[in-house]
Formats: structure tokens, sequence, C-alpha cells
């Protein structure tokens, strides 16, 4: 992307709704990391807002799409 140039904003589809009715309808998700002595270790979680509980916790030596992906997969089997 060029200097002055706007970037795409995703549309806002929760829209402050963190209430739903049943399980599943709606995840809310964030990546964090952990030092440690051999480098970092990273951590996507993937939170169900109706039970608010983590369905979906991968780690991983590399931040990347698979953290991503494996979080959803996870929560998926949930």
């Amino acid at each position: 992307m060029k200097g002055g140039e706007t970037s795409n904003i995703a549309e806002n589809l929760l829209d402050r709704n963190f209430n739903p009715d049943m399980p599943n309808q709606r995840w809310v998700s964030d990546i964090t990391y952990v030092r440690t002595y051999e480098g970092f270790l990273y951590a996507a979680t993937v939170l169900d807002l109706f039970s608010r509980r983590i369905v979906g916790w991968p780690m991983d030596k590399n931040i990347d799409r698979h953290l991503v992906i494996n979080a959803l997969l996870m929560a998926q089997s949930v």
C-alpha cells in the first residue's frame, strides 16, 4: 500500500452483540506470545461468546496463518 491510500476495513458483523442465544453463533479470537528461554511461543485462542470458554488454543514457535487455521479447526471439532 502506498502512502496516502486508504485500507479496506472489514465490516463489523458482531455489532457489539456479545451475548448470543446459543453456542457457536459468535466466536472471537486473539493471538498472544510468551517469551521463553528458547525464544517466543505463540498462542492463538478462539472464545465462544455464549459459554465464555476457549474452544481453540493451538501453540507454535511460528506466528503465521497455520496458527490461526489450527485454532479454527480445533474450535470446530469441539
